[in-house]
């Protein structure tokens, strides 16, 4: 029979109910929500990653939420993506048509993420981009970063947030991933850290 000296936290591992939350998969997740664009629109493009935590380790349990605005520029305004029966209030999902611009996705067991959706415009001085926010398990605040796509190397070069991240750059730019294809992984914190941001 093994004993565990308990006398020092050092020798006591954590157990479920030290781990920290919040935990997002019950209600927050809902089906569709990858699927941004509208059904069989010829400009979807498709962005994917995953999660990492500090030691590069993937998440099974987070969220990523996108928002967008449409090819042209502008926010889209229509009626939101979790769509309820009136009668039944039970949930219709997207009507498959418009473009909200939002989605909410649950990363699988290996901490991969997707979404297919609209290539955003560009608005203002910005370059085109994918508002993110990240939900996961650790995390009392959520995180906001954004998800630059390739591309226009003029644009990218003159973003404003961009230019004032410097050598971090890179880890808010997507990487081509095949046609219609862009790859993004989002790193908690460690190496290549991706930039995260603070709104007031």
């Amino acid at each position: 029979m093994t004993t565990i000296d308990t006398s020092s936290p050092e020798q006591v591992l954590p157990t479920p109910s030290h781990t920290v939350g919040p935990f997002y998969g019950y209600a927050l997740p809902f089906r569709g929500g990858e699927e941004i664009a509208p059904l069989g629109h010829p400009d979807t493009i498709t962005v994917h990653g995953y999660v990492l935590d500090g030691e590069g380790r993937p998440l099974p349990d987070a969220l990523v939420e996108l928002w967008g605005a449409g090819p042209d520029g502008t926010v889209p305004r229509v009626d939101g993506s979790i769509r309820r029966d009136p009668a039944t209030g039970g949930y219709l999902g997207r009507n498959g048509v418009e473009f909200t611009g939002w989605g909410r996705i649950q990363t699988d067991a290996d901490g991969h993420w997707y979404a297919r959706t609209l290539r955003p415009g560009a608005r203002g001085r910005s370059a085109p981009y994918l508002s993110v926010c990240v939900f996961a398990r650790g995390l009392l605040v959520h995180l906001f970063t954004r998800l630059y796509l390739p591309g226009d190397t003029a644009a990218l070069a003159a973003d404003p947030l961009l230019t004032r991240v410097g050598d971090r750059r890179d880890t808010l730019i997507a990487a081509e991933d095949g046609p219609g294809a862009y790859r993004f992984d989002i790193r908690l914190q460690g190496e290549g850290e991706t930039v995260f941001l603070e709104y007031q």
